[in-house]
C-alpha cells in the first residue's frame, strides 16, 4: 500500500513509517491543486494544512484513510469521504501544551507590552518609567472559552499564575468544573462580563463562527486583555478592531482572515500601536488599547510536531496491523441496526461468505460485523448487526449449514 504525505512531517516520524509495510513518498510541498493528481494509487493519506478536496478525494479509487496531523479536520471533506467509505483521522491534544503556553506569553506580552518595550531600546530609548506601568496578572480572572485538551491545559497553567479559571463550553456543567477546580459560567456572555482576560479554544463550526463579536466584546470589562490563538472565524474582528479603539481592548491574535499560503508578505490593518508616552496616554484610565499578532505559530514547537507526528504514526499502524482506527471522526458512533445475530460456526473457507448470502438473499442489511476466532482455530462466534430481524426460513436456512453451531437473534434494548 502507498502512503502519501503532502505537508511536512517531523522526520521521525516519517522514519518511523517507511518501517512499516509501505511504500512511503514524501512530497511536502503539494498544494490542494496539485493533490488531486497525486492521488491515484494512494492507500492512505497524511496531511496537516493541505486542503483535500471532494474532487481529490473522489478520484482516489484506491483511498482508505486519511489522516490529519493536527487537530480538527476543516481542511478536509469529511463527507466525500464518508461517502467513499473512507476513514478521516485527526491528532487531538497532541499539540495542547505548546497552545497553552503561547497563550501566557501573549498575557504576558500585552500587560508588559514586552514588544513594545524591546523595540524601545533597539530603538536606543530607556524607557523605564513608561514600562513600569503594567498592571500584573496574579488575582485576576481568565475566562477560557472552550474546554477541550487546550482549554484544560491553560485552566491549569492559570491557577501557576495566580489566576481565577473560569470556563463556558457547551458540554461543561457546573459539577464537572468543581471536579476541575475552575469556575463555571452559564454563557459566553457570562463568561465576558466577569473575565479580565478572556482566551478562545472553541472548535470552528457553523455554530461558533464569529461567536466572539461585539456583544461579548462590550460585556468585558474595559481594557480587559483577550487572545485568540485558536481558529480567525471565531472572531469578528472588525468587533475586535472597535473593541481596541474604543474600549481599552488588549489583543494579542495567531490567526488571521486571509492568511497567504506559503508567502513571505501579509498586509492587515488590524494591529493598532499604542499612543506614544508623550501624549500621556501610558497605562492610566484613558490608555488606548492595541493588538499584538505572531504569524499563526501556536502548535509550532519542536515538542508538539514530534508529539502529533508519533500520534500520526500510531494511527497508521493501527489501522495497518490491527484494522482499527483511533481519533476516527467519520463513523458512526452507534448504527441504526436494531437486531444482532450471534453465530457460533466452525471456521472454515466459506462458512462466513455462506451466511451473508442468505441473509443478503432475504434482504437482511447487515451494519457491523465482529468476527471471533478461538483458541486452537476449530471455531469461530460473529456478531452481526442487522437493520431487520430474520424470518424463521431465513434463520432456518443458515442453521441447515453443517458448519453452523448455533445461531440466536438478540434484540438491541436501546433501538428496538
Amino acid at each position: 500500500m502507498r502512503l502519501l504525505i503532502a505537508d511536512k512531517l517531523h522526520p521521525r516520524a516519517v522514519e518511523e513509517l517507511r518501517a512499516l509495510p509501505l511504500d512511503v513518498v514524501y512530497e511536502p510541498e503539494i498544494t490542494k491543486e496539485t493533490l488531486e493528481t497525486k492521488l491515484g494509487n494512494v492507500g492512505i493519506l497524511v496531511v496537516r494544512s493541505t486542503e483535500v478536496t471532494a474532487k481529490a478525494i473522489e478520484g482516489a479509487r484506491q483511498l482508505n484513510l486519511i489522516v490529519r496531523a493536527g487537530n480538527e479536520t476543516t481542511t478536509i471533506d469529511v463527507r466525500a469521504a464518508s461517502k467513499r467509505g473512507v476513514y478521516v483521522a485527526n491528532c487531538p491534544g497532541r499539540n495542547a501544551s505548546a497552545v497553552a503556553e503561547l497563550v501566557f506569553g501573549m498575557l504576558v506580552a500585552l500587560d508588559r507590552r514586552i514588544p513594545d518595550a524591546v523595540q524601545s531600546l533597539r530603538e536606543g530609548r530607556w524607557e523605564r518609567l513608561e514600562y513600569s506601568k503594567a498592571e500584573g496578572l496574579i488575582g485576576k480572572t481568565l475566562g477560557i472559552a472552550g474546554l477541550g485538551a487546550i482549554g484544560r491545559e491553560v485552566a491549569m497553567r492559570a491557577r501557576a499564575f495566580g489566576l481565577h479559571p473560569v470556563a463556558w463550553s457547551r458540554s461543561l456543567t457546573p459539577s464537572r468544573a468543581a471536579e476541575l477546580g475552575i469556575g463555571y459560567a452559564s454563557s459566553l456572555e457570562e463568561l465576558a462580563q466577569r473575565s479580565d482576560a478572556l482566551t478562545v479554544h472553541l472548535a470552528l463550526t457553523e455554530r461558533t463562527r464569529n461567536v466572539v463579536g461585539k456583544r461579548i466584546f462590550d460585556a468585558m470589562p474595559k481594557k480587559a486583555l483577550f487572545v485568540n490563538v485558536a481558529r480567525e472565524g471565531l472572531v469578528d474582528y472588525e468587533a475586535l478592531r472597535d473593541a481596541v479603539a474604543h474600549r481599552g481592548l488588549r489583543a494579542a491574535v495567531d490567526v488571521y482572515p486571509n492568511e497567504p499560503k506559503g508567502g513571505k508578505t501579509f498586509a492587515t490593518d488590524l494591529f493598532v500601536a499604542p499612543a506614544p508616552p508623550s501624549s500621556g496616554g501610558g497605562r492610566g484610565a484613558d490608555a488606548p488599547g492595541f493588538v499584538y499578532g505572531t504569524p499563526h505559530i501556536a502548535a509550532s514547537t519542536d515538542q508538539a510536531q514530534l508529539a502529533v507526528a508519533q500520534e500520526t504514526v500510531r494511527v497508521i499502524r493501527s489501522f495497518l496491523l490491527e484494522g482499527a482506527v483511533p481519533n476516527v471522526v467519520n463513523v458512526l458512533a452507534q448504527t441504526s441496526a436494531r437486531f444482532q445475530l450471534v453465530i457460533r460456526m466452525l471456521d472454515k473457507v466459506g462458512t462466513f461468505a455462506n451466511v451473508l448470502a442468505v441473509l443478503k438473499r432475504h434482504g437482511i442489511n447487515v451494519e457491523e460485523v465482529n468476527n471471533n476466532v478461538f483458541e486452537g482455530g476449530v471455531a469461530a462466534c460473529a456478531k452481526l448487526r442487522a437493520m431487520s430481524r430474520p424470518n424463521e426460513a431465513c434463520l432456518s436456512e443458515i442453521r441447515a449449514f453443517e458448519e453452523v453451531l448455533h445461531i440466536d437473534v438478540v434484540p438491541l434494548p436501546n433501538l428496538a
